[in-house]
């Protein structure tokens, strides 16, 4: 099959995706549609295929961060609508979302009165998003502001809004002090809208948002990392059932015998105790396995978890296979996910990061193999 051909490759189950949509899917009213992060190659595992089977699965709506990584989505042949989360402010990226039917998010009065300007010279209508600062201190008009800014974009011919949104900075946290504090703030401003005869689609809600408070879920949530199977945090895993849907693999291209007291690697890391068996792996720092990982996880061959042994390099990495019966250049080891038992946040707390980081890590050079059940697609 063609992952034969392959020296590292990530195993995406698209099966595991889609029964993830469809477990938030379970979490929503009717009314309440569910939009796909897939910004970031979708979290490292691979945007269209991903789009395609939450689309399929339920969701409505896309998220991306980046124009490039929607029209890469439209190329596809992907109809649903694309929000891109993050700023643009050039009059050729407001050009290309005109052209690709994306839908900007307008942070601040500048930047709306900036697209104002270049869609009225094209006579162009695009939908936008306001995005409320409601506490995280990243992009949008700050919260005391909102009323005039929405005000302001309502008057403006060329810009259509679709929705107002915020973004929690701590729904992760068992302490919901601030959480509350942000969808309080986020709420007063729909209801002074409300008040005045302002209506529009409203968000706020992050996959750990999304699992915390259903009173929070509005018109839509963002699910971002519950889609591709991990949890925001150990406290939500009794909440929702999720699977993980990456699993990294790799083949082994030596095996070789070293005695007592040899060293392994750059920097001597490790040096064997005893006469040991070791097979090297071809895979390393620039497909996505953190250096910081040296000499600290566990992998499994043959059905057995097996040590890492020695600084992982940029292209190749070494395991101990002394107790591993039958072991041949060929063999598969899987790193992360399967049958090695690891998980990303199994990484993400080795290098004292977060799992998001982990995923997102993993280069294009390792191809992208979609299964479904565990059996290859094409």
């Amino acid at each position: 099959m063609l992952k034969q051909n392959h020296r590292a490759w990530l195993e995406i189950d698209l099966t595991a995706l889609s029964h993830n949509v469809q477990q938030f899917k379970s979490q929503l009213n009717h009314a309440t549609e569910l939009m796909a992060i897939v910004k970031a190659d979708a979290y490292g595992h691979g945007a269209i295929e991903v789009s395609q089977v939450a689309i399929a699965a339920g969701a409505t709506w896309l998220g991306v961060a980046t124009i490039p990584e929607g029209i890469e989505l439209r190329r596809a042949g992907i109809t649903a609508p694309i929000l891109i989360l993050g700023a643009t402010n050039g009059i050729d990226e407001i050009k290309a979302i005109a052209e690709y039917r994306l839908q900007p998010t307008i942070c601040n009065p500048k930047q709306a009165l900036i697209y104002h300007e270049v869609l009225a010279a094209t006579e162009e209508t695009v939908p936008v998003h306001l995005k409320i600062d409601t506490g995280m201190t990243r992009l949008g008009v700050n919260w005391q502001e909102a009323i005039a800014f929405v005000q302001l974009v309502q008057h403006l011919p060329n810009l259509e809004i679709q929705s107002i949104y915020s973004h929690f900075a701590t729904a992760d946290d068992c302490d919901r002090t601030f959480m509350d504090l942000q969808a309080q703030r986020f709420q007063q401003v729909m209801n002074e809208l409300s008040q005045q005869g302002i209506s529009a689609r409203s968000h706020i809600c992050n996959t750990a948002a999304t699992l915390s408070d259903h009173r929070l879920h509005s018109d839509m949530v963002r699910i971002g990392l519950g889609l591709y199977g991990l949890y925001p945090a150990p406290h939500f895993k009794s909440l929702i059932n999720l699977r993980p849907a990456l699993t990294v693999k790799a083949r082994i291209t030596q095996v070789k015998q070293i005695s007592a007291g040899t060293s392994i690697s750059y920097g001597r890391s490790f040096i064997a105790p005893k006469d040991m068996t070791i097979a090297i792996v071809a895979i390393g720092y620039a497909d996505g396995i953190p250096r910081g990982l040296s000499n600290r996880i566990q992998v499994a061959i043959n059905g057995q978890r097996v040590s890492q042994l020695g600084t992982i390099t940029m292209d190749q990495c070494a395991i101990d296979v002394s107790n591993v019966a039958n072991v041949n250049v060929g063999d598969v080891v899987t790193f992360l996910g399967g049958e090695s038992g690891n998980t990303a946040d199994d990484w993400a707390d080795l290098l004292g990061t977060i799992s998001w980081e982990v995923l997102c890590g993993f280069k294009h050079r390792l191809p992208r193999i979609n299964v479904r059940a565990g059996v290859l697609t094409r």
